[in-house]
């Protein structure tokens, strides 16, 4: 299987419909110099500054005098940011003729069912995996983000309607690099933006932490999407290998 790195600067780009396969051969993408364009990694600032001072005094007392100087590291490190917390907001509304409003809600919170989850993964024709690898890879990831459609009926307060329609979850080494995985959107959802807007919201919300190197495996149906979100392939030629057990 032959696979292709990706890598790109991050202009967001208006939203366009998505559909996603994970049938064919994967390809890797990275969007680069995020970190530089879009992301302050302060925390890594703040070390290196301290970093830089210690070293300066304990050169500065070596060359005084031409005597070697006792310097004390120092006794704490700058405390460390708190992460943002989880994001949740309205990305569309829309009235129906009969007066019920459908909400369609994205969340960072990684708010989901398993079985919800599955069911939408049959909608989209994925194989089913077993529910308890499914619970473990949501358990275990960094990020999960969803789409969510909330209808709520004329004279129905409290009883609306909540449907999955669509997620996308990242795992991450919590401080440099994060991928992107299981990206899917309900059919009847498909065609709206709402693909590209899920991985534009995960992409921000995993940059507001500090993440600046994002990759993700795409197949070759959907590699003009990502690169509609600004993936490219990687300008030293990196390529993705896999290992796959042989049985």
């Amino acid at each position: 299987m032959r696979t292709l790195t990706l890598v790109a600067s991050y202009p967001l780009c208006p939203i366009v419909s998505f559909e996603l396969c994970r049938q064919a051969s994967n390809k890797l993408f990275f969007p680069c110099n995020i970190s530089e364009k879009l992301a302050k990694a302060s925390r890594v600032h703040k070390t290196y500054q301290l970093k830089a001072g210690f070293w300066e005094s304990i050169k500065s007392g070596i060359l005084n005098n031409n005597t070697t100087q006792v310097v004390e590291p120092p006794s704490t490190l700058p405390e460390e940011e708190e992460e943002p917390l989880p994001q949740e907001f309205v990305l569309i509304e829309k009235t129906e003729p009969d007066g019920t409003v459908e909400e369609i809600i994205f969340s960072s919170g990684g708010d989901i069912d398993v079985y919800d989850l599955q069911a939408l993964c049959d909608k989209v024709g994925w194989p089913r995996r077993p529910l308890s690898k499914l619970a473990a890879a949501l358990k275990n990831s960094y990020m999960v983000a969803t789409l969510h459609s909330v209808r709520k009926s004329p004279g129905s307060e409290g009883n609306d309607q909540k449907k999955l329609i669509g997620m996308a979850r990242a795992t991450s080494d919590h401080a440099f690099n994060a991928t992107i995985w299981d990206v899917l959107v309900d059919p009847g959802y498909q065609g709206q933006g709402l693909g590209k807007a899920l991985v534009e919201k995960l992409i921000r919300a995993l940059l507001q932490r500090d993440i600046g190197n994002i990759s993700l495996f795409a197949d070759s149906q959907v590699v003009e999407f990502y690169q509609n979100l600004g993936f490219e392939t990687d300008p030293e030629g990196i390529k993705g290998m896999f290992w796959y057990p042989k049985y």
